[in-house]
């Protein structure tokens, strides 16, 4: 009889000293898991899960199965905010408007941050801080490198990822600011010696298919358009081999900067991309640190320590000549 009152208390003891074990969750939800840019975020929330096994926080990664989910992500973020474990949260908005609705409805107690792309400017006292690329300073340099090329200007299509994506409309307004010398202009007519052709902005909701598509499509209507600017790198890491196969027969003229490619990103192929002069530059972010420093950045904001708004990680610009030292180490 002894024996099973202390084996009873054992087990009481052990039952409730299970929720106490359980780790405080930093969760990191992204637009999409079928997209490496996302991967590399995973991976540097488990290098911190690694290099932090003892701590009582634990850094959880989660997203819609497809980038073009925005309402599978939304409900994701709700889901999550409704579990007890769930401390703090990093969110990489697909759809900026739907994400701040959906936090105005949850009415989180615990800290948001936003992480690789924000909320619009009039709902960004919804979240502590971003974390994550300068997408205007992102997209001025692509338009810098396209300038450079061509100062004379031309005829330019740019390729867009989901049109709500406010990391991917900043960094399309920098572009067009660094090519034209103004600010705000929201298409180009002639300013700066620079039109964008009919069609043109093209949203892929991050499909690198249908990227390339769309750059075959603008192509076949406009033989002699002078660039591309790419806001994000789908194209070329989500299609690189039908990629090639489009830009293979203009690599002369990318030689000679009569025709010119600025794109995003330096991630999956689009290095080996840059060293075969396929591309005429990138601007590359750097994913796996944002994956990485969210973790401590919400702790911060748990512990209600001073966060600095916005928290930007660097850049990396590769071009043919630079693609053995461009990336960060």
């Amino acid at each position: 009889m002894r024996k099973t009152v202390l084996l009873a208390a054992v087990a009481a003891m052990a039952l409730g000293a299970g929720p106490a074990l359980a780790k405080k969750q930093l969760v990191i939800v992204v637009k999409g898991l079928d997209n490496p840019f996302f991967e590399a975020i995973h991976q540097g929330c488990e290098k911190w899960n690694k290099e932090n096994a003892s701590s009582e926080y634990a850094c959880f990664y989660t997203g819609p199965a497809s980038t073009s989910d925005e309402a599978g992500e939304a409900q994701i973020v709700q889901d999550m905010l409704s579990k007890a474990d769930t401390v703090a949260m990093a969110i990489s908005p697909s759809n900026a408007p739907l994400i701040a609705q959906t936090i105005k409805s949850a009415n989180p107690s615990i800290p948001i941050m936003t992480v690789d792309a924000d909320l619009a400017k009039e709902d960004a006292a919804l979240r502590k801080t971003y974390l994550g690329t300068d997408n205007y300073l992102m997209g001025k340099k692509i338009g810098e490198y396209i300038k450079k090329a061509k100062p004379n200007g031309g005829t330019i299509c740019t390729i867009e990822g989901n049109p709500a994506a406010d990391n991917i409309l900043r960094r399309a307004q920098g572009m067009r600011d660094a090519l034209t010398g103004k600010e705000g202009l929201t298409a180009l007519a002639g300013e700066g010696g620079w039109t964008e052709v009919s069609g043109c902005p093209v949203f892929t909701n991050d499909d690198g298919a249908k990227g390339v598509q769309a750059m075959t499509d603008i192509l076949a209507a406009n033989p002699k358009l002078d660039a591309f600017g790419i806001m994000g790198g789908w194209p070329l890491f989500g299609a690189p081999q039908p990629y090639r196969d489009l830009v293979g027969p203009l690599k002369d003229r990318l030689a000679k900067n009569d025709f010119v490619i600025g794109a995003a990103d330096t991630i999956g192929d689009e290095v080996a991309i840059a060293r075969d002069g396929l591309v005429t530059a990138l601007v590359g972010q750097r994913p796996f640190e944002m994956g990485y420093k969210a973790p401590s950045v919400m702790i911060d904001l748990v512990e209600g320590k001073k966060v600095a708004d916005p928290v930007f990680t660097g850049l990396d610009e590769c071009t043919k000549d630079t693609v053995d030292t461009c990336i960060q180490k």
